[in-house]
């Protein structure tokens, strides 16, 4: 396989895995939108009722019940879930950002 051919076959095999994180990132974004997105507000609102005169309605107790999943009977599985999904978010985002794509080297100008 000459350099020109295997270079062709590298990039298409990139562009291959690059289509299939898009297509789980697609997959996996709406599915923890709220899920995410509800235990970054509780974090939030807990600490702002406990460290802060602020009167939510709410009270801490309840609030971390929810940041937890303790409320919908899941506080074993919630939290680990929710790491697993926002690390696979993390990754299939990284990869498609190109960051962490080789590139080739430039002949050197002599």
């Amino acid at each position: 396989m000459s350099q020109a051919s295997h270079t062709l076959f590298t990039l298409f095999q990139g562009i291959k895995m690059i289509r299939k994180f898009r297509k789980y990132h697609r997959f996996l974004a709406p599915i923890l939108a709220l899920p995410l997105t509800l235990t970054v507000l509780t974090g939030m609102a807990v600490t702002m009722v406990r460290e802060w005169p602020i009167n939510l309605g709410l009270g801490p107790n309840f609030l971390l019940k929810i940041h937890t999943g303790e409320i919908f009977g899941l506080e074993g599985i919630y939290p680990i879930l929710n790491g697993l999904g926002l690390v696979g978010l993390l990754i299939t985002g990284l990869s498609m950002t190109g960051l962490f794509n080789k590139k080739p080297r430039r002949a050197a100008k002599e």
